[in-house]
Protein backbone atom coordinates (compact mmCIF):
# COMPACT_ATOMS: atom_id res chain seq x y z
CA UNK A 1 0.00 0.00 0.00
CA UNK A 2 1.44 3.60 -0.50
CA UNK A 3 2.95 5.57 2.19
CA UNK A 4 0.50 8.59 2.64
CA UNK A 5 -2.75 8.16 4.30
CA UNK A 6 -5.98 6.61 2.22
CA UNK A 7 -8.09 9.51 2.12
CA UNK A 8 -11.81 8.30 3.32
CA UNK A 9 -14.90 10.49 3.14
CA UNK A 10 -17.78 9.11 5.87
CA UNK A 11 -20.97 10.29 4.94
CA UNK A 12 -23.75 10.12 7.39
CA UNK A 13 -26.56 12.49 9.17
CA UNK A 14 -25.61 11.70 12.18
CA UNK A 15 -22.89 13.36 13.14
CA UNK A 16 -22.14 11.93 17.01
CA UNK A 17 -21.96 8.52 14.84
CA UNK A 18 -19.52 10.33 12.36
CA UNK A 19 -17.26 11.54 15.38
CA UNK A 20 -17.00 8.14 16.86
CA UNK A 21 -15.70 6.34 13.37
CA UNK A 22 -14.04 9.13 12.39
CA UNK A 23 -12.01 8.54 15.59
CA UNK A 24 -11.41 5.02 15.29
CA UNK A 25 -10.86 5.10 11.91
CA UNK A 26 -8.22 7.88 12.29
CA UNK A 27 -6.49 5.68 15.08
CA UNK A 28 -6.37 2.83 12.24
CA UNK A 29 -3.89 5.20 9.91
CA UNK A 30 -6.70 6.47 7.37
CA UNK A 31 -6.90 10.18 6.69
CA UNK A 32 -11.24 11.00 7.75
CA UNK A 33 -13.12 13.76 5.99
CA UNK A 34 -17.08 13.90 7.46
CA UNK A 35 -20.07 15.31 5.99
CA UNK A 36 -23.53 14.99 6.85
CA UNK A 37 -25.60 15.74 3.55
CA UNK A 38 -26.16 14.68 0.26
CA UNK A 39 -25.94 16.89 -1.43
CA UNK A 40 -22.55 17.87 -0.06
CA UNK A 41 -21.16 14.45 -0.50
CA UNK A 42 -22.04 14.93 -3.91
CA UNK A 43 -20.75 18.31 -4.47
CA UNK A 44 -17.56 17.10 -2.66
CA UNK A 45 -16.90 13.64 -5.01
CA UNK A 46 -18.05 15.81 -8.02
CA UNK A 47 -14.91 18.58 -7.63
CA UNK A 48 -12.22 16.97 -6.71
CA UNK A 49 -11.00 13.15 -7.31
CA UNK A 50 -9.44 12.24 -4.25
CA UNK A 51 -11.20 9.72 -2.27
CA UNK A 52 -9.94 6.77 -2.06
CA UNK A 53 -13.38 5.16 -0.41
CA UNK A 54 -16.20 6.65 0.42
CA UNK A 55 -18.52 5.24 3.21
CA UNK A 56 -21.90 6.24 2.47
CA UNK A 57 -25.24 6.18 4.94
CA UNK A 58 -27.88 5.04 2.42
CA UNK A 59 -30.98 6.79 4.58
CA UNK A 60 -30.24 9.97 4.68
CA UNK A 61 -33.13 13.15 4.76
CA UNK A 62 -33.08 15.34 1.70
CA UNK A 63 -30.40 13.60 -0.95
CA UNK A 64 -30.40 10.09 0.08
CA UNK A 65 -27.33 8.16 -0.14
CA UNK A 66 -28.64 6.23 -3.32
CA UNK A 67 -29.20 9.47 -4.57
CA UNK A 68 -25.53 10.27 -3.79
CA UNK A 69 -24.58 7.30 -5.74
CA UNK A 70 -26.81 7.67 -9.10
CA UNK A 71 -25.03 10.97 -9.10
CA UNK A 72 -21.69 10.24 -8.56
CA UNK A 73 -21.61 6.97 -10.71
CA UNK A 74 -23.22 8.68 -13.41
CA UNK A 75 -19.06 10.51 -13.05
CA UNK A 76 -16.98 8.86 -10.65
CA UNK A 77 -15.62 4.89 -10.33
CA UNK A 78 -14.48 5.82 -7.31
CA UNK A 79 -15.25 3.03 -4.43
CA UNK A 80 -18.38 3.22 -2.52
CA UNK A 81 -19.36 0.98 0.37
CA UNK A 82 -22.76 1.68 2.31
CA UNK A 83 -23.90 1.50 5.50
CA UNK A 84 -27.80 0.19 5.28
CA UNK A 85 -30.23 -1.25 8.24
CA UNK A 86 -29.46 -4.75 8.91
CA UNK A 87 -32.79 -6.08 7.22
CA UNK A 88 -32.53 -3.54 4.63
CA UNK A 89 -32.28 -6.23 1.85
CA UNK A 90 -34.09 -3.66 -0.72
CA UNK A 91 -31.71 -0.76 -0.26
CA UNK A 92 -28.56 -3.26 -0.37
CA UNK A 93 -29.45 -4.87 -3.42
CA UNK A 94 -30.77 -1.16 -4.87
CA UNK A 95 -27.20 0.04 -3.57
CA UNK A 96 -25.25 -2.50 -5.74
CA UNK A 97 -27.38 -2.38 -8.33
CA UNK A 98 -26.70 1.44 -8.76
CA UNK A 99 -22.87 0.64 -8.46
CA UNK A 100 -21.87 0.31 -4.99
CA UNK A 101 -18.78 -1.84 -4.52
CA UNK A 102 -20.27 -3.56 -1.07
CA UNK A 103 -22.47 -2.72 1.74
CA UNK A 104 -22.20 -2.98 5.20
CA UNK A 105 -25.66 -3.41 8.23
CA UNK A 106 -25.72 -0.34 10.77
CA UNK A 107 -24.77 -0.74 13.45
CA UNK A 108 -21.73 -1.32 12.65
CA UNK A 109 -18.62 -2.50 14.48
CA UNK A 110 -15.78 -0.44 13.98
CA UNK A 111 -13.32 -2.40 13.95
CA UNK A 112 -15.19 -4.45 10.51
CA UNK A 113 -15.84 -1.02 9.05
CA UNK A 114 -12.07 -0.69 8.91
CA UNK A 115 -11.37 -4.17 7.74
CA UNK A 116 -13.89 -3.51 4.70
CA UNK A 117 -12.23 0.05 3.58
CA UNK A 118 -8.82 -1.84 4.16
CA UNK A 119 -10.45 -4.89 2.08
CA UNK A 120 -11.75 -2.12 -0.57
CA UNK A 121 -8.07 -0.36 -0.89
CA UNK A 122 -6.14 -3.56 -1.11
CA UNK A 123 -7.93 -5.14 -4.19
CA UNK A 124 -8.18 -1.86 -6.21
CA UNK A 125 -4.25 -1.48 -4.79
CA UNK A 126 -3.19 -4.80 -5.66
CA UNK A 127 -4.91 -4.99 -9.26
CA UNK A 128 -2.81 -1.35 -9.91
CA UNK A 129 0.26 -2.93 -8.89
CA UNK A 130 0.94 -0.37 -5.80
CA UNK A 131 0.64 -3.26 -2.77
CA UNK A 132 3.13 -4.67 -1.44
CA UNK A 133 2.18 -8.20 -2.58
CA UNK A 134 1.26 -6.79 -6.41
CA UNK A 135 -0.42 -9.29 -9.11
CA UNK A 136 0.96 -8.94 -12.60
CA UNK A 137 -0.70 -7.19 -15.23
CA UNK A 138 -2.60 -8.88 -17.48
CA UNK A 139 -3.83 -8.06 -20.99
CA UNK A 140 -7.24 -10.61 -21.14
CA UNK A 141 -9.25 -10.72 -24.38
CA UNK A 142 -12.27 -12.56 -25.14
CA UNK A 143 -15.44 -12.50 -26.76
CA UNK A 144 -14.52 -8.65 -28.10
CA UNK A 145 -13.78 -7.87 -24.56
CA UNK A 146 -10.73 -6.57 -23.81
CA UNK A 147 -8.96 -5.85 -20.37
CA UNK A 148 -5.77 -4.24 -19.00
CA UNK A 149 -5.44 -5.42 -14.93
CA UNK A 150 -2.48 -2.45 -15.71
CA UNK A 151 -4.65 0.76 -16.01
CA UNK A 152 -8.08 -0.98 -14.96
CA UNK A 153 -9.72 -0.59 -18.03
CA UNK A 154 -12.18 -2.34 -20.16
CA UNK A 155 -13.20 -2.33 -24.12
CA UNK A 156 -15.53 -3.94 -25.73
CA UNK A 157 -15.24 -3.89 -29.46
CA UNK A 158 -12.50 -1.21 -28.95
CA UNK A 159 -15.41 0.74 -27.09
CA UNK A 160 -15.07 1.66 -23.17
CA UNK A 161 -16.80 0.06 -20.71
CA UNK A 162 -16.94 2.05 -17.70
CA UNK A 163 -16.76 -0.61 -14.70
CA UNK A 164 -16.70 -0.14 -11.07
CA UNK A 165 -13.60 -1.60 -9.08
CA UNK A 166 -15.83 -4.60 -7.93
CA UNK A 167 -17.48 -5.26 -11.57
CA UNK A 168 -13.88 -4.88 -13.02
CA UNK A 169 -12.40 -7.73 -10.61
CA UNK A 170 -15.23 -9.85 -11.13
CA UNK A 171 -14.96 -9.75 -14.75
CA UNK A 172 -11.46 -10.11 -14.90
CA UNK A 173 -11.76 -13.05 -12.67
CA UNK A 174 -14.06 -14.90 -14.98
CA UNK A 175 -12.36 -14.06 -18.20
CA UNK A 176 -9.04 -15.18 -16.75
CA UNK A 177 -10.83 -18.95 -15.81
CA UNK A 178 -12.53 -18.93 -18.50
CA UNK A 179 -14.24 -22.35 -18.84
CA UNK A 180 -14.16 -22.96 -15.00
CA UNK A 181 -16.87 -22.63 -12.73
CA UNK A 182 -16.28 -20.03 -10.05
CA UNK A 183 -18.11 -20.94 -6.76
CA UNK A 184 -19.65 -17.74 -5.19
CA UNK A 185 -17.51 -18.43 -1.77
CA UNK A 186 -14.44 -17.66 -4.26
CA UNK A 187 -15.62 -15.05 -5.77
CA UNK A 188 -16.54 -12.83 -3.13
CA UNK A 189 -13.35 -13.67 -1.18
CA UNK A 190 -11.70 -12.88 -4.35
CA UNK A 191 -13.30 -9.87 -5.82
CA UNK A 192 -14.10 -8.42 -2.45
CA UNK A 193 -11.59 -9.69 -0.06
CA UNK A 194 -14.36 -10.94 2.31
CA UNK A 195 -16.03 -14.36 3.12
CA UNK A 196 -19.50 -14.91 1.78
CA UNK A 197 -22.28 -13.81 4.03
CA UNK A 198 -25.33 -15.50 4.61
CA UNK A 199 -27.81 -14.57 2.24
CA UNK A 200 -25.50 -12.51 0.69
CA UNK A 201 -26.31 -11.08 -3.06
CA UNK A 202 -23.38 -8.63 -3.81
CA UNK A 203 -21.75 -10.88 -6.58
CA UNK A 204 -25.10 -11.64 -7.51
CA UNK A 205 -26.01 -8.39 -8.35
CA UNK A 206 -22.49 -7.07 -9.79
CA UNK A 207 -22.74 -10.31 -12.35
CA UNK A 208 -26.44 -8.93 -13.06
CA UNK A 209 -24.45 -5.05 -13.52
CA UNK A 210 -21.56 -6.72 -15.91
CA UNK A 211 -24.41 -8.74 -18.05
CA UNK A 212 -26.69 -5.93 -18.90
CA UNK A 213 -23.41 -3.72 -19.74
CA UNK A 214 -22.32 -6.36 -22.36
CA UNK A 215 -25.58 -6.29 -23.12
CA UNK A 216 -26.07 -3.11 -23.98
CA UNK A 217 -22.39 -3.48 -26.23
CA UNK A 218 -24.39 -6.45 -27.99
CA UNK A 219 -22.77 -9.08 -25.83
CA UNK A 220 -24.93 -11.87 -24.59
CA UNK A 221 -24.65 -14.92 -22.75
CA UNK A 222 -21.02 -15.41 -22.30
CA UNK A 223 -21.80 -15.28 -18.64
CA UNK A 224 -23.50 -18.69 -17.19
CA UNK A 225 -25.20 -19.43 -14.14
CA UNK A 226 -23.84 -22.77 -12.73
CA UNK A 227 -27.13 -23.52 -10.00
CA UNK A 228 -26.27 -23.44 -6.61
CA UNK A 229 -22.49 -23.01 -7.06
CA UNK A 230 -21.47 -19.89 -9.27
CA UNK A 231 -20.55 -18.81 -12.37
CA UNK A 232 -18.85 -19.50 -15.59
CA UNK A 233 -17.24 -17.80 -18.30
CA UNK A 234 -17.77 -19.63 -21.60
CA UNK A 235 -14.67 -19.44 -23.91
CA UNK A 236 -15.86 -19.06 -27.21
CA UNK A 237 -16.15 -22.16 -28.26
CA UNK A 238 -18.77 -23.53 -25.28
CA UNK A 239 -22.52 -23.28 -26.41
CA UNK A 240 -24.52 -21.57 -23.44
CA UNK A 241 -26.97 -23.50 -21.24
CA UNK A 242 -27.60 -21.47 -18.32
CA UNK A 243 -28.89 -23.48 -15.18
CA UNK A 244 -30.71 -20.05 -14.45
Amino acid sequence: MKNEKYKILLVDDDETLCALLSEFLQEEGFDVETLHTGDAATQRLLQRDDIDTVVLDIMMPGMSGLDVLRSVRAKRQVPILMLTGRGDDIDRIVGLEMGADDYLGKPCNPRELSARIKAIIRRTENSLGNGVETKPIVHTQLHGIKLDTGTRTALVNNNPLPLTSAEFNALSLLMTRAGQTITKQDMTQEVLNRPLEAYDRAMDVHISRIRQKLSAEGINDVIKSIRGVGYQMLTEQQPNQDDN
